[in-house]
């Protein structure tokens, strides 16, 4: 039975959904804005909590997506977190959407796990749209200056990524009731202690997560 439950969820050619632990994860998209040298997209052919995470000729969509939650009891999962072999916000539109499908068959605390680049990837304040919908954002900062940002995370937004981070960052804040910025672990500890300022000066807390090298 979980066999035949854990092929069903593999689309175009990868795992749409997995369990990890006691959650329920959504892997909504491989694209991302961002070549980050810590990511797991740079330095490993998979992913430490399943396998076949790169989809192969497209992307699920959003229906294709609630189908598959549909089978599922939700409400067995503590957490439901929209994630991605790569970025969320690349399809935040279809993540809104089938937020408010979740929220219409009960309760359930749902995550976002993201870049938080999501204002310059739609164009507009994206973070108003989490109100009511998300209850908790984990949002990767890992460096504390527009530069340091660039030089480590590569983004297509160059020196404007970090300044819209921090925007991101502090309208989420008022709109969902758990925030926190993540920085993996074998940064230096200075550097450590400047982004842990960066994110309290914006209202998030901050989570130092452990360096995953494949």
């Amino acid at each position: 039975m979980e066999n035949e439950r854990s092929e069903s969820n593999l689309l175009y050619g990868a795992r749409a959904i997995y369990e990890h632990g006691l959650n329920l994860y959504v892997n909504v998209t491989n694209r991302c804005p961002n070549r980050c040298d810590f990511c797991l997209r740079q330095n490993s052919k998979g992913s430490l909590y399943a396998d076949n995470l790169w989809y192969q000729g497209g992307e699920p969509s959003k229906e294709e997506f609630w189908a598959l939650l549909q089978r599922r009891d939700l409400h067995r999962y503590p957490e439901i977190v929209f994630c991605g072999y790569g970025e969320p916000a690349c399809r935040w539109d279809d993540v809104m959407w089938l937020c408010d499908k979740i929220r219409q068959t009960g309760s359930h605390f749902i995550r976002v796990n993201t870049n938080g680049l999501a204002n310059l990837i739609t164009g507009r304040n994206a973070a108003l749209d989490l109100d009511g919908r998300v209850d908790a954002v984990s949002i990767s900062l890992n460096a504390s200056t527009p530069e340091g940002y660039d030089a480590l995370c590569h983004s297509q937004f160059g020196l404007r990524a970090l300044p819209a981070i921090l925007r991101f960052t502090s309208t989420a804040v008022l709109n969902v009731p758990h925030v926190r910025m993540t920085a993996v672990s074998t940064m230096p500890k200075a550097e450590l202690e400047a982004c842990r300022q960066v994110a309290e000066s914006v209202g998030a807390d901050f989570f130092i997560r452990e360096y995953i090298p494949e």
